[in-house]
């Protein structure tokens, strides 16, 4: 690879990073390792050709073109750390994520999946609502430069800023719940 693909790949991993929060490349090796995937199957659940996907992963390409797709890989980040915390096995992940890959994107998550037993939204779903709204509205480096000149006089309101807008979301969920009541 020469420098000016370096290059290229550099810039396309850091607009992956403000758009997405991190690179495609390390979000879909985590989904493919905490679902039991591989390349090809996760492509399919997303409704992107295997190539797409790869170039996604490698900063040959910047940007998932298709909001159904950003929904669908959004609905396996939130099922992946289910199975994670261990609230979803992995034959129910794998129901799941058909629905995932049937849907055109809308939200495929049934109600054990966005309502507590109280049919209240979880902390981890309202708080990836808020962090799609920032991230839809800015790019993680504007919300960090917007934090930035709020801080000397809205210090809370920066934290916020940084949290939601550009942090991951155990760190949002953390803030969450410190925030309540």
């Amino acid at each position: 690879m020469d420098a000016a693909q370096q290059e290229a790949t550099a810039r396309a991993r850091e607009l992956q990073r403000s758009w997405y929060g991190e690179p495609l490349g390390a979000l879909f090796r985590r989904l493919i390792d905490d679902l039991g995937l591989n390349q090809a199957r996760l492509a399919s659940v997303l409704g992107l050709s295997a190539p797409m996907l790869s170039q996604l992963m490698s900063g040959q390409r910047a940007k998932i073109g298709n909001p159904a797709v950003v929904q669908r890989v959004q609905a396996l980040q939130e099922l992946s750390s289910q199975v994670a915390d261990g609230s979803v096995s992995a034959a129910e992940a794998a129901e799941r994520m058909e629905e995932v890959k049937k849907s055109s994107g809308g939200s495929v998550l049934n109600s054990t999946q966005t309502t507590a037993s109280s049919g209240a939204p979880t902390v981890r779903r309202v708080v990836r609502e808020i962090q799609s709204l920032l991230r839809s509205v800015a790019g993680a480096g504007d919300i960090i430069e917007a934090a930035d000149t709020l801080a000397p006089t809205h210090p809370e309101l920066a934290e916020f800023l940084r949290v939601y807008g550009a942090g991951r979301t155990a760190e949002a969920v953390a803030h969450y719940e410190a925030h309540q009541n």
